[in-house]
């Protein structure tokens, strides 16, 4: 029988080997093969741009998320209140990583709700891995997550591809769409379905929008790939093999966004999966997106500490605000008049 990690020794692993180890996926995001025209003599302040979007009943200072990663374990909870820090300074979005952890053992809240007890503006969402309704969650564990964080929307996580190649994974994803309908429908704040770094179809697209998400997060191909995280650490040469199997899979961040607009076009987007920097965020919101998230940046400053990562994150939103001023734009609305295809070759 192969050996499985505890919940917490499993978070600790995924923060380290995200650090120290090449995660990268063999794909590439598909964002390259779209720039802005530059405009030598924009019509425009740069103290004018204006990166400002209301989302959920909160307004963001930037179109900038602070991707799920962390917290059960004390090195995730420290992180989580660096980051929600730096959040609350930047005025940007952030969720956390799945709580699962803090809802089998309530010594691991605190790693969790410290987010909002240091950053009580900001937009904050909570993280269950959805395919946990088919091993007995319910809508009250939905209700226990968001209230720890006192959280804005509810994440589910999609991830059946890490599931399937990691020791002990939970691989029953039958029926699940019906589940996240009933808790779409029940939950007294939006429901996010997010991928965690394979992107999407216009299937999945299709389906969860006709199960009522509040937004989708494509996660895209062309950054972490998490079959390549749990290579790392595998219990044996056989898992670790059926795990690097799968570096190249998956659909391109910039694809999984067109997918979603072409089969859900009214649908909220979030785009995350290997975007770089505010000019890649800039992109996946003229392509349609509503906001860019980053993680394996934020992470790294984070683990230096709380000032670093405000760094970094003023660094992605004067990104974003520098690449609208020289394309001669104003407004995030006005990005996509601005985009155009490149060359593959």
């Amino acid at each position: 029988m192969k050996r499985v990690a505890p919940i917490d020794q499993r978070k600790a692993d995924h923060i380290r080997i995200n650090l120290e180890e090449d995660v990268r996926s063999g794909l590439t995001t598909g964002l390259e093969h779209y720039a802005f025209v530059h405009e030598a003599l924009p019509e425009l302040d740069l103290e004018a741009v204006d990166l400002t979007v209301s989302l959920f009943g909160k307004k963001l200072a930037a179109p900038i998320l602070v991707s799920s990663m962390t917290g059960g374990t004390a090195e995730g909870g420290e992180i989580n209140r660096r980051l929600a820090e730096a959040a609350q300074e930047c005025g940007v979005a952030m969720g956390v990583g799945s709580q699962r952890a803090a809802l089998e053992d309530p010594a691991q809240v605190p790693t969790f709700s410290i987010a909002r007890k240091v950053a009580p503006d900001i937009l904050l969402f909570a993280n269950l891995g959805a395919v946990q309704l088919n091993y007995g969650y319910t809508i009250n564990h939905c209700r226990r997550a968001v209230d720890m964080l006192q959280a804005d929307a509810l994440i589910l996580h999609l991830n059946p591809l890490q599931e399937a190649v990691q020791a002990g994974g939970n691989t029953n994803f039958a029926g699940l769409a019906k589940k996240i309908e009933g808790i779409s429908k029940k939950l007294e704040v939006p429901v996010i379905a997010k991928e965690v770094g394979w992107g999407i179809s216009e299937r999945t697209a299709k389906i969860l929008a006709e199960c009522g998400v509040a937004a989708i997060d494509v996660a895209g191909a062309g950054g972490t790939s998490w079959s390549q995280v749990e290579m790392h650490r595998a219990p044996d040469e056989f898992t670790r093999q059926l795990a690097a199997t799968f570096v190249g899979w998956g659909i391109p961040t910039a694809d999984s966004i067109l997918n979603v607009k072409k089969a859900a076009p009214d649908m909220t987007i979030f785009a995350s999966g290997g975007l770089k920097d505010g000019l890649d965020i800039a992109k996946c919101i003229a392509l349609g997106a509503t906001l860019g998230g980053m993680a394996g940046q934020f992470l790294k400053a984070a683990a230096v500490s709380t000032e670093k990562a405000v760094e970094m994150m003023k660094l992605t939103k004067k990104q974003i605000e520098v690449a609208m001023f020289a394309a001669e734009v104003g407004t995030l609305e006005g990005l996509a008049l601005r985009l155009q295809g490149v060359s593959k070759c």
